[in-house]
């Protein structure tokens, strides 16, 4: 299958061709920038340097020959995208927000008028597997409603209310330098922010409301120094206490034959570069904590999105993404 992505330059970008140089039945014949056309990939991939021949180009929507497409471009852009891959009978997973939430809340939210709106599968494929068969179009999660909402779905219809706390790595910011992301800022220092008000945070309460959760959802990111890599606690407070066994019971029975989540203490490194989300639970009666541990640039986008295409293709869903963690 030919696969196109669309906006290769940055980190999803580049992990898309990393993880599909191993897919045994995806090869990547497009991958564009607008700036950086007629350079080879390497050239800000310089982890591929000798693994593909792969040059940036920067066509026209008309002339890009795929069966597929990844759109790893801006929040807003990936609108303009989408019809026109569609139409010519590209399918499609769209790894920017521009499609995971209903019209209204995407226009407040991101603060510009949807021109070209049209429903579709959210792709969390532990929640919404049987959506996603066959689509011909998929909207990729974000990377904190990814953690976040694994770590709680199994006890979200039980709570009254949930509270995630991520830590983040530096990547989640994408691959422009700023004052946020510059060293010394970063370096033994943990920084909290948009503390009440991520974009993010309404992913999580539909998430939450999909499950039946009448609960109320709140969220806090914290940038953290590391490169990759995402840690959230929830906060699960219960309208009925539940003991410890009881919670781990539940969440092993959840995610049983899930290929993806792990019920395992969470740590960045054993999921570093890897697709697998790990999840442990610890009650103490009306309260569950329950933590969870992804790499914000697979199972957080790039291995998430690719886990999307082999559901959406009819492929097994595990091909090209059963590599494990990068530990140490």
């Amino acid at each position: 299958m030919k696969i196109a992505i669309i906006g290769a330059s940055g980190y999803a970008g580049g992990d898309l061709i990393r993880l599909l140089l191993s897919h045994p039945r995806a090869e990547v014949t497009v991958a564009t920038s607008r700036k950086l056309a007629g350079k080879p990939v390497d050239s800000v991939h310089p982890h591929l340097k000798g693994l593909t021949g792969l040059m940036f180009e920067n066509p026209s929507l008309e002339n890009i020959d795929a069966d597929l497409a990844f759109l790893a471009v801006p929040h807003t852009a990936a609108m303009t995208y989408a019809g026109p891959l569609l139409e010519r009978g590209i399918r499609v997973v769209d790894l920017s927000a521009d499609y995971r939430l209903p019209k209204d809340t995407f226009e407040t939210i991101y603060g510009v008028p949807h021109t070209d709106y049209f429903e579709a599968p959210y792709g969390l494929p532990e929640l919404h597997r049987d959506q996603c068969r066959g689509a011909l179009f998929i909207a990729n999660p974000g990377c904190f409603p990814t953690g976040a909402t694994l770590a709680a779905a199994p006890l979200a219809k039980y709570a009254h209310t949930i509270i995630y706390d991520s830590k983040t790595g530096v990547s989640g910011a994408g691959d422009n330098p700023s004052a946020v992301t510059h060293y010394p800022n970063v370096g033994d220092n943990v920084n909290p922010y948009k503390w009440t008000s991520h974009r993010h945070l309404a992913e999580m309460k539909l998430e939450a409301a999909r499950l039946g959760s009448e609960a109320r959802v709140y969220f806090t990111p914290h940038l953290v120094p590391v490169n990759r890599g995402i840690l959230t606690t929830a906060h699960i407070l219960l309208n009925e206490p539940m003991e410890q066994d009881e919670a781990e019971q539940l969440y092993q029975k959840y995610y049983q034959g899930e290929p993806f989540v792990r019920y395992q203490m969470p740590m960045l490194g054993a999921v570093r570069g890897s697709n697998f989300c790990d999840i442990k639970v610890e009650s103490e009666g009306d309260r569950v904590v329950a933590v969870s541990a992804i790499d914000n640039l697979v199972k957080g986008a790039a291995g998430q999105a690719i886990q999307n295409m082999n559901i959406m293709c009819g492929y097994d869903e595990r091909e090209g993404l059963m590599a494990p963690g990068l530990l140490p």
